[in-house]
């Protein structure tokens, strides 16, 4: 199930990225839609609370997905 809206379009962002998804939020990213809108992507994972505002409804979820998704940049 694809959105026709180009705002999900993939766009080859061309930095490394990492994707946390937050269950409550607006659009879930798959994981095969991550790796086409981003060819550098370092890290995906999918967290069993939060939202749009994830910063602010879980920040130890939040800060752990910030830790994790850039480690591998250290």
């Amino acid at each position: 199930m694809g959105s026709k809206l180009r705002l999900f379009a993939p766009k080859g962002v061309p930095i490394p990225a990492a994707v946390s998804v937050f269950p409550d939020e607006i659009y879930a990213a798959p994981k095969t839609w991550t790796e086409k809108a981003y060819p550098k992507f370092i890290y995906y994972n999918r967290l069993p609370k939060g939202g749009h505002f994830a910063a602010w409804e879980q920040p130890e979820l939040f800060s752990e997905e910030i830790r994790a998704a850039f480690r591998s940049l250290r």
